[in-house]
Protein backbone atom coordinates (compact mmCIF):
# COMPACT_ATOMS: atom_id res chain seq x y z
CA UNK A 1 0.00 0.00 0.00
CA UNK A 2 2.98 2.71 0.91
CA UNK A 3 4.79 1.73 -2.33
CA UNK A 4 1.55 2.40 -4.52
CA UNK A 5 0.84 5.72 -2.69
CA UNK A 6 4.33 6.85 -3.23
CA UNK A 7 4.04 6.27 -6.99
CA UNK A 8 1.02 8.33 -6.99
CA UNK A 9 2.54 10.81 -4.81
CA UNK A 10 5.57 10.74 -7.15
CA UNK A 11 3.60 11.45 -10.41
CA UNK A 12 0.70 13.56 -8.84
CA UNK A 13 2.13 17.34 -10.17
CA UNK A 14 2.29 15.72 -13.32
CA UNK A 15 -1.99 16.30 -13.08
CA UNK A 16 -2.12 18.66 -10.29
CA UNK A 17 -0.15 21.19 -12.70
CA UNK A 18 -3.07 22.02 -14.79
CA UNK A 19 -4.90 23.94 -12.07
CA UNK A 20 -1.92 26.23 -11.99
CA UNK A 21 -0.30 27.01 -15.11
CA UNK A 22 -1.19 29.89 -17.46
CA UNK A 23 -1.69 27.59 -20.58
CA UNK A 24 -4.72 26.54 -19.19
CA UNK A 25 -6.16 30.14 -17.78
CA UNK A 26 -5.16 31.72 -20.89
CA UNK A 27 -6.64 28.65 -22.81
CA UNK A 28 -10.07 28.97 -20.81
CA UNK A 29 -10.21 32.97 -21.05
CA UNK A 30 -10.31 32.21 -25.36
CA UNK A 31 -13.41 30.41 -25.22
CA UNK A 32 -15.44 33.43 -22.06
CA UNK A 33 -14.68 31.74 -19.53
CA UNK A 34 -12.86 33.98 -16.50
CA UNK A 35 -12.34 33.74 -12.89
CA UNK A 36 -12.92 30.05 -11.74
CA UNK A 37 -15.36 29.17 -14.62
CA UNK A 38 -12.26 27.19 -16.25
CA UNK A 39 -11.49 25.16 -12.91
CA UNK A 40 -14.62 24.18 -12.84
CA UNK A 41 -15.93 23.71 -16.09
CA UNK A 42 -12.47 21.79 -17.27
CA UNK A 43 -12.59 19.52 -14.63
CA UNK A 44 -16.36 18.74 -15.38
CA UNK A 45 -16.60 18.86 -18.78
CA UNK A 46 -16.67 15.10 -18.69
CA UNK A 47 -19.59 15.22 -17.43
CA UNK A 48 -20.96 16.99 -20.03
CA UNK A 49 -22.58 20.29 -19.32
CA UNK A 50 -22.36 19.92 -16.14
CA UNK A 51 -24.91 21.50 -13.33
CA UNK A 52 -23.44 23.67 -9.94
CA UNK A 53 -25.57 20.86 -7.98
CA UNK A 54 -23.25 18.61 -9.93
CA UNK A 55 -20.05 19.79 -9.19
CA UNK A 56 -21.05 20.62 -5.48
CA UNK A 57 -21.70 17.41 -5.11
CA UNK A 58 -18.40 15.58 -6.57
CA UNK A 59 -15.78 18.19 -6.14
CA UNK A 60 -16.78 18.17 -2.34
CA UNK A 61 -15.48 20.71 -0.30
CA UNK A 62 -15.70 24.27 -2.26
CA UNK A 63 -18.24 26.51 -1.05
CA UNK A 64 -21.86 26.00 -3.26
CA UNK A 65 -22.29 29.38 -3.42
CA UNK A 66 -18.63 29.90 -5.40
CA UNK A 67 -19.72 27.08 -7.92
CA UNK A 68 -22.21 28.52 -8.75
CA UNK A 69 -21.13 31.81 -9.59
CA UNK A 70 -18.44 30.29 -11.45
CA UNK A 71 -20.70 28.16 -13.37
CA UNK A 72 -23.25 30.56 -14.09
CA UNK A 73 -23.68 31.68 -17.44
CA UNK A 74 -20.47 29.56 -18.54
CA UNK A 75 -21.70 26.93 -20.57
CA UNK A 76 -23.32 29.48 -22.36
CA UNK A 77 -19.85 30.37 -23.71
CA UNK A 78 -18.67 27.27 -24.60
CA UNK A 79 -18.87 23.64 -24.63
CA UNK A 80 -18.05 20.91 -22.67
CA UNK A 81 -15.82 19.64 -26.03
CA UNK A 82 -14.52 22.72 -26.18
CA UNK A 83 -13.34 22.73 -22.81
CA UNK A 84 -12.10 19.55 -22.75
CA UNK A 85 -9.90 20.34 -25.94
CA UNK A 86 -8.39 23.62 -24.54
CA UNK A 87 -7.72 21.27 -21.14
CA UNK A 88 -5.67 18.88 -23.11
CA UNK A 89 -3.70 21.14 -24.92
CA UNK A 90 -2.61 23.49 -22.62
CA UNK A 91 -1.49 20.52 -20.05
CA UNK A 92 0.55 19.06 -23.49
CA UNK A 93 2.34 22.75 -23.29
CA UNK A 94 2.88 22.99 -20.08
CA UNK A 95 4.54 19.51 -19.89
CA UNK A 96 6.13 20.00 -22.65
CA UNK A 97 7.65 23.18 -21.12
CA UNK A 98 8.62 21.11 -17.79
CA UNK A 99 10.71 18.53 -20.54
CA UNK A 100 8.52 16.07 -19.80
CA UNK A 101 8.80 14.82 -23.33
CA UNK A 102 12.36 14.38 -22.65
CA UNK A 103 12.92 12.06 -20.14
CA UNK A 104 14.06 8.95 -20.62
CA UNK A 105 11.68 6.37 -18.85
CA UNK A 106 8.74 8.18 -20.13
CA UNK A 107 7.46 5.44 -22.61
CA UNK A 108 8.05 2.69 -19.62
CA UNK A 109 6.57 5.31 -16.64
CA UNK A 110 3.60 5.38 -19.27
CA UNK A 111 3.02 2.35 -19.62
CA UNK A 112 2.87 1.09 -15.98
CA UNK A 113 0.42 4.15 -15.29
CA UNK A 114 -1.66 3.50 -18.34
CA UNK A 115 -2.01 -0.10 -17.06
CA UNK A 116 -2.89 1.02 -13.81
CA UNK A 117 -5.81 3.48 -14.92
CA UNK A 118 -6.71 0.87 -17.23
CA UNK A 119 -7.52 -1.32 -14.48
CA UNK A 120 -9.44 1.14 -12.60
CA UNK A 121 -11.70 0.76 -15.11
CA UNK A 122 -12.79 -2.02 -13.94
CA UNK A 123 -13.98 -0.46 -10.61
CA UNK A 124 -16.13 2.40 -11.20
CA UNK A 125 -18.66 1.85 -9.41
CA UNK A 126 -19.21 4.57 -6.92
CA UNK A 127 -16.48 7.19 -8.45
CA UNK A 128 -18.67 9.14 -10.89
CA UNK A 129 -15.57 11.88 -11.41
CA UNK A 130 -13.28 8.98 -12.68
CA UNK A 131 -15.92 7.53 -14.58
CA UNK A 132 -16.37 10.45 -16.83
CA UNK A 133 -12.91 11.34 -17.29
CA UNK A 134 -12.48 7.36 -18.03
CA UNK A 135 -15.05 7.14 -21.00
CA UNK A 136 -13.04 9.94 -22.65
CA UNK A 137 -10.80 8.42 -25.25
CA UNK A 138 -7.17 8.40 -25.34
CA UNK A 139 -4.78 10.71 -26.69
CA UNK A 140 -2.13 9.91 -29.44
CA UNK A 141 0.47 12.06 -27.90
CA UNK A 142 2.73 9.86 -25.28
CA UNK A 143 2.65 12.81 -22.89
CA UNK A 144 -1.13 13.77 -22.88
CA UNK A 145 -1.59 9.72 -22.54
CA UNK A 146 0.90 10.06 -19.37
CA UNK A 147 -1.44 13.02 -18.42
CA UNK A 148 -4.64 11.64 -19.30
CA UNK A 149 -3.78 8.20 -16.80
CA UNK A 150 -2.65 10.02 -13.94
CA UNK A 151 -5.70 12.51 -14.39
CA UNK A 152 -7.89 8.88 -14.29
CA UNK A 153 -5.58 7.95 -11.25
CA UNK A 154 -6.07 10.99 -9.37
CA UNK A 155 -9.63 10.93 -9.83
CA UNK A 156 -10.24 7.43 -8.91
CA UNK A 157 -8.37 8.18 -5.50
CA UNK A 158 -9.93 10.93 -5.19
CA UNK A 159 -13.44 9.50 -5.45
CA UNK A 160 -12.53 7.01 -2.88
CA UNK A 161 -11.47 9.70 -0.90
CA UNK A 162 -14.47 11.65 -0.40
CA UNK A 163 -16.23 8.09 0.35
CA UNK A 164 -14.13 7.95 3.06
CA UNK A 165 -14.72 11.69 4.34
CA UNK A 166 -18.88 10.19 4.21
CA UNK A 167 -18.08 7.14 6.33
CA UNK A 168 -16.74 9.17 8.69
CA UNK A 169 -19.08 11.87 9.15
CA UNK A 170 -16.88 14.59 8.19
CA UNK A 171 -18.49 17.20 5.86
CA UNK A 172 -17.15 19.12 3.09
CA UNK A 173 -16.14 22.28 5.17
CA UNK A 174 -14.75 20.02 8.09
CA UNK A 175 -12.06 18.26 5.35
CA UNK A 176 -10.96 21.52 4.63
CA UNK A 177 -10.47 22.62 8.08
CA UNK A 178 -8.92 19.74 9.21
CA UNK A 179 -6.45 19.51 5.94
CA UNK A 180 -5.77 23.22 6.78
CA UNK A 181 -4.70 21.57 10.75
CA UNK A 182 -2.45 19.58 9.21
CA UNK A 183 -0.08 22.42 7.76
CA UNK A 184 0.45 20.56 4.71
CA UNK A 185 -1.58 23.71 2.41
CA UNK A 186 -1.16 27.04 3.08
CA UNK A 187 -4.20 28.24 5.26
CA UNK A 188 -4.40 31.21 3.61
CA UNK A 189 -4.58 29.55 0.45
CA UNK A 190 -7.34 26.66 1.18
CA UNK A 191 -9.67 29.77 2.30
CA UNK A 192 -8.98 31.65 -0.85
CA UNK A 193 -9.26 28.92 -3.42
CA UNK A 194 -12.41 27.17 -1.35
CA UNK A 195 -14.54 30.81 -0.63
CA UNK A 196 -16.02 29.44 2.49
CA UNK A 197 -16.72 32.70 4.45
CA UNK A 198 -14.51 32.95 7.12
CA UNK A 199 -17.62 33.21 9.70
CA UNK A 200 -18.40 29.38 8.84
CA UNK A 201 -14.75 28.06 9.14
CA UNK A 202 -14.57 29.63 12.40
CA UNK A 203 -17.72 28.21 13.34
CA UNK A 204 -16.51 24.48 11.68
CA UNK A 205 -13.22 24.97 13.50
CA UNK A 206 -14.72 25.34 16.95
CA UNK A 207 -17.15 22.16 16.26
CA UNK A 208 -14.08 20.35 15.17
CA UNK A 209 -12.45 21.53 18.27
CA UNK A 210 -15.31 19.74 20.51
CA UNK A 211 -15.45 16.93 18.80
CA UNK A 212 -11.81 16.45 20.34
CA UNK A 213 -10.41 16.47 16.52
CA UNK A 214 -8.30 20.34 17.04
CA UNK A 215 -6.29 21.30 19.29
CA UNK A 216 -6.01 25.21 18.92
CA UNK A 217 -5.34 25.21 15.36
CA UNK A 218 -3.59 21.81 15.03
CA UNK A 219 -4.39 18.67 14.77
CA UNK A 220 -5.13 16.83 18.32
CA UNK A 221 -3.74 12.69 18.80
CA UNK A 222 -7.51 12.25 17.80
CA UNK A 223 -7.46 14.59 14.79
CA UNK A 224 -3.77 13.14 13.90
CA UNK A 225 -5.56 9.60 13.85
CA UNK A 226 -8.77 10.57 12.57
CA UNK A 227 -6.69 11.95 9.22
CA UNK A 228 -4.28 8.68 9.33
CA UNK A 229 -7.34 6.77 9.22
CA UNK A 230 -9.08 8.48 6.56
CA UNK A 231 -5.46 8.34 4.61
CA UNK A 232 -4.71 4.69 4.87
CA UNK A 233 -8.78 3.93 3.75
CA UNK A 234 -8.41 5.82 0.71
CA UNK A 235 -5.39 3.87 -0.16
CA UNK A 236 -7.04 0.83 0.12
CA UNK A 237 -9.46 2.01 -2.40
CA UNK A 238 -6.71 3.10 -4.71
CA UNK A 239 -5.04 -0.65 -4.50
CA UNK A 240 -7.15 -1.96 -7.73
CA UNK A 241 -5.73 -0.10 -9.72
CA UNK A 242 -2.27 -0.65 -8.71
CA UNK A 243 -2.50 -4.39 -8.24
CA UNK A 244 -2.56 -4.78 -11.41
CA UNK A 245 0.81 -3.63 -11.97
CA UNK A 246 2.49 -6.53 -9.34
CA UNK A 247 4.97 -5.63 -6.22
CA UNK A 248 7.33 -5.52 -8.98
CA UNK A 249 5.81 -3.19 -11.25
CA UNK A 250 4.60 -1.03 -8.23
CA UNK A 251 8.12 -0.10 -7.05
CA UNK A 252 9.16 0.16 -10.71
CA UNK A 253 6.61 3.09 -10.83
CA UNK A 254 7.55 4.87 -7.45
CA UNK A 255 11.06 4.14 -8.08
CA UNK A 256 10.46 6.25 -11.50
CA UNK A 257 7.97 8.78 -10.48
CA UNK A 258 9.81 11.00 -8.77
CA UNK A 259 11.58 12.45 -12.00
CA UNK A 260 8.23 12.88 -13.31
CA UNK A 261 7.16 14.88 -10.38
CA UNK A 262 10.66 17.11 -9.91
CA UNK A 263 10.61 18.17 -13.66
CA UNK A 264 7.43 19.98 -13.13
CA UNK A 265 7.93 21.62 -9.76
CA UNK A 266 11.58 22.23 -11.00
CA UNK A 267 9.99 24.89 -14.04
CA UNK A 268 7.58 26.24 -11.97
CA UNK A 269 4.22 24.76 -13.26
CA UNK A 270 2.86 24.09 -9.34
CA UNK A 271 3.04 27.63 -8.17
CA UNK A 272 0.11 28.85 -5.87
CA UNK A 273 -1.53 31.47 -6.39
Amino acid sequence: METARAAWRGLEPVHGMIYFVPEARRRYADLGLSGRAGYFTSRSAAFGRASAELVIATFYNFNPALVRQALDGAWDATTPQQVLDARYAAAGEALRRAGIHELPTLDEVLALTRRAAEAAREHAQGRPLFAAHAALPWPEDPVLQLWHAQTLLREFRGDGHVACLLSEGIGALEALVLHAATGDVPVDFLKASRAWPEEEWADTRERLRKRGLLDGDSLSPEGVHLRRHIEDRTDRLALPAYAALGDAGCERLAELAGAFGRAVLDAGLLKLG
